[in-house]
């Protein structure tokens, strides 16, 4: 064959070949960020993590040493899901025994709030004691492939309002990875390390991903980190899959997500097991490590985020849940019940127990997209929104001969909070160049002394022009797309069920005065938002929608 002919041919396949990519583009643009995972960060096999051993002996009585501090995070996790908040699974063989067990032996907040109503921007108020948009993260970070293929994903979806994308700046947007919280931000783990702490994360972080912002230089000693996002591999024999045909998001996440950890930014390697149970075992080996000396430990679960993925034992043992679906997600909170269950029971073990603050929450409320109606009960909306159901998660703590057992909280708290409050007994300096919006709860619960009553506070939410504050029980919510002001009187409404917008304009006035003085001294985001969902309140999202539907946009 001449070069003319060789030329032609090659031409004739490039060109086959574009065509083909630009018909299966959507399949391409989906995968995509899979392939390049699988490229880039090819995984070992399990191996053990060595984590840091303490002294073999304590170097003082444990009762003169600061307390141990755990915070336990679960994601997505409804305020409904835990059975003493009603127990939403408690009739179907899914109570938590475990997480009810701190509320017993210590406080259960009423009215306890996620710093906001998605996990990125709720991540970093937990680890700041500040409210996110200060520092300008505001938006969770998205990768620009889910942008560019975000139009086809939706393009089915019965929705009466478009998902709007602006492909302009998802395309001019920085790297996944580097979009997250500032390095120069003081975490609770830096301020617990200047006070001699050691200071262990296990699990997801989702607050960037750049050696800069890892938790290794946000204060963390060691990070056993979850790099992508499968509890377990999708062909295992010991997982029960269940994928949401209905959910764009859902379909994004099967084929790009992998099952994968680092220890403290090292190679790539997979998980022991299903990964609650694994971030589980290595907790309890830490503890352990760390007994001898004063520890923070942030264990932050995936479950039961989406995808839904429950161990074969789990779902084995909830045969009486017909529905698939519903019986995934239930072994999925089995499982983060009995990872706590498991943590409490080796503090005991070790001695640990009277010494140790335990805090346990989730990061927002749960979403609509896995349709599960009732996760959120009573309250309305989910995840992405700022209803109730998106931001009043579970959140209970104790801390033996400091909280009384059963006390139950009523003012709201947020977790703002935790930076401060454990700072506090921790004996560890707050920092003091810079707005610190939480505030130490142990005065309130008489820790030290008889309490005094919590002063009231306003608390505020933010997503683009999506905000939203509760003050002395009223609470606010102002939208841009739709056009719309919702007020609630949550002392008498706490599920926000009477807009009274209309009917009390001066109360709105008023508030609105506020919310405006909060936020205009706030500077632009880190990254733009270049998706806007639309959200129904009150409907999941497999439900069919229907124009009087009430609904809200999400930026991300």
């Amino acid at each position: 064959m001449n070069s003319r002919k060789k030329f032609l041919v090659t031409g004739i396949v490039l060109v086959s070949l574009a065509a083909v990519v630009y018909v299966n583009r959507l399949y391409v643009f989906q995968y995509s960020l899979g392939w390049f995972t699988d490229l880039t960060n090819p995984r070992d096999p399990n191996r053990p993590v060595p984590w840091l051993a303490g002294p073999e002996v304590t170097q003082q009585p444990l009762a003169k040493r600061p307390p141990n501090i755990i915070v336990i995070l679960a994601d997505d996790l409804g305020i409904n899901d835990v059975s003493t908040n009603g127990g939403g699974l408690t009739a179907e063989g899914v109570p938590t025994p475990n997480i009810d067990s701190i509320a017993r032996d210590g406080v259960r907040f009423d009215q306890g709030y996620a710093g906001a109503a998605v996990c990125t921007v709720s991540r970093a108020a937990l680890m700041t004691g500040r409210y996110p948009w200060r520092f300008g993260v505001e938006f969770t970070p998205t990768p620009g492939a889910m942008a560019r293929v975000a139009g086809a994903l939706y393009a089915d979806t019965d929705n009466l309002h478009p998902v709007l994308v602006d492909k302009e700046k998802s395309q001019s947007a920085k790297s996944f990875n580097e979009l997250g919280m500032p390095a120069s931000e003081i975490t609770v783990a830096e301020a617990l390390k200047a006070s001699g702490y050691h200071t262990l994360h296990i699990g997801k972080w989702h607050l960037g991903s750049t050696p800069e912002m890892r938790p290794n230089n946000q204060g963390f000693d060691e990070t056993l980190f979850m790099e992508s996002g499968l509890h377990m591999p999708v062909n295992s024999p010991d997982v029960q899959n269940s994928r949401q045909d209905f959910d764009p998001i859902d379909k994004f996440l099967w084929p790009n997500m992998r099952f994968a950890a680092s220890y403290n930014g090292g190679k790539w390697f997979e998980p022991a097991k299903y990964l609650a149970d694994y971030y589980t075992d290595e907790a309890v080996t830490a503890i352990k490590k760390n007994r001898n000396r004063p520890f923070f430990m942030y264990l932050a679960h995936w479950g039961p985020h989406t995808p839904l993925q429950a161990s074969k034992a789990d779902y084995d043992a909830l045969s009486g849940i017909p529905d698939h679906r519903r019986r995934v997600y239930a072994g999925m909170v089995r499982s983060i019940d009995r990872s706590v269950g498991r943590v409490l029971q080796t503090l005991k073990d070790e001695g640990l127990d009277d010494n140790t603050i335990v805090i346990f929450s989730s990061d927002n409320g749960a979403p609509g997209y896995i349709g599960l109606p009732e996760v959120n009960k009573p309250y309305r909306g989910w995840k992405l929104t700022l209803f109730e159901g998106g931001l009043r998660v579970p959140y209970v703590a104790k801390w033996p001969g400091h909280i009384a057992p059963g006390t139950q909280y009523k003012p709201p708290v947020s977790n703002i909070d935790i930076l401060p409050t454990v700072l506090a007994a921790a004996g560890a300096r707050l920092p003091t160049d810079r707005v610190i919006d939480g505030v130490n709860l142990l005065p309130f619960l008489g820790a030290n002394s008889p309490p005094v009553q919590q002063p009231q506070r306003p608390l505020f939410w933010r997503d683009g022009p999506y905000r939203a504050m509760q003050e002395q029980g009223w609470k606010l919510i102002v939208s841009e797309r739709p056009k719309k002001d919702w007020l609630f009187n949550l002392n008498v409404d706490p599920t926000e069920k009477t807009n009274l917008a209309t009917s009390q304009p001066e109360k709105l006035a008023q508030m609105k005065t506020r919310l405006k003085a909060h936020h205009d001294p706030m500077p632009q985001p880190l990254w733009p938002s270049f998706i806007e969902l639309p959200i129904a309140i009150d409907k999941t999202l497999d439900q069919k929608a229907k124009p009087e539907d009430e609904y809200t946009y999400w930026a991300n």
